[in-house]
């Protein structure tokens, strides 16, 4: 279970995970602390070029986030294949959570496994268009699950408002079996996208151009705060008159 304020469990607030796929690659670490605090994980996507078409990241630059940002939490994402040869590399630079892509892998129980072994938070992800169903089995055992609002591969792209259904499944499912991951929605995320990301259930929310890309990092992450939060507000107070 990853450790989150009463607020986020109550639908109060939400957490904001910046994308430095959005960043200057040439100056992340400054356009990290150009956040100001505004940010609350650093999420780093992964690219193989196979399982997506773009290539980015490996472990060396997790391990550099690790050392210069030791008090982050640093939300990895591997959309590569398989993911069980991507497990080891990335455990060993100790992100807190790794997540992986459910349609990457054979035996996605087994990669979820060795994950909570290295005592990282494990997660799994899901592409708009693959069903929901996928996810059920291994729900049990993760502390994460991502819903693409995008097809992944590159930054910027057009929010997709179908995957919501998605993220209103899990929340279903969260609250049927009584289980406490936590719900993410990454693509697409910006002032006018967060609202509904949130009231469909998330819980994180990863947002990169409208942080990284508008110049002021700190402001970017600032607007998208001040859209979504009566949005997250609204949909709490939804749920707490149902439950009277």
């Amino acid at each position: 279970m990853i450790a989150v304020s009463d607020d986020v469990k109550n639908g109060r607030a939400f957490i904001l995970a910046p994308s430095i796929l959005s960043a200057d690659p040439l100056a992340i670490g400054r356009s990290i602390e150009a956040l100001d605090g505004e940010g609350d994980w650093i999420h780093v996507d992964i690219m193989d070029g196979h399982f997506v078409p773009n290539l980015t990241y490996g472990p060396m630059l997790v391990d550099a986030l690790r050392n210069r940002f030791a008090d982050a939490f640093i939300d990895v994402h591997v959309m590569a294949e398989p993911a069980d040869g991507f497990v080891d590399m990335f455990a060993a630079v100790r992100p807190d959570a790794l997540t992986v892509q459910i349609e990457a892998s054979r035996h996605i129980h087994r990669v979820v496994q060795r994950i909570r072994r290295e005592g990282i938070h494990p997660g799994i992800s899901i592409n708009p268009g693959t069903p929901v169903l996928m996810m059920e089995p291994v729900l049990p055992f993760v502390d994460l699950a991502l819903v693409m609002t995008v097809n992944p591969g590159f930054g910027g792209q057009k929010f997709i408002p179908e995957a919501m259904e998605h993220v209103k499944d899990l929340a279903r499912f969260r609250a049927a079996r009584g289980l406490d991951y936590l719900i993410e929605a990454d693509g697409g995320i910006n002032e006018e996208t967060a609202g509904i990301a949130l009231s469909s259930g998330c819980d994180v929310l990863v947002a990169g151009a409208a942080v990284f890309g508008r110049g002021d990092p700190a402001e970017g992450a600032r607007r998208i705060k001040a859209a979504a939060r009566p949005n997250k507000t609204d949909a709490a107070e939804s749920v707490d008159d149902a439950k009277r």
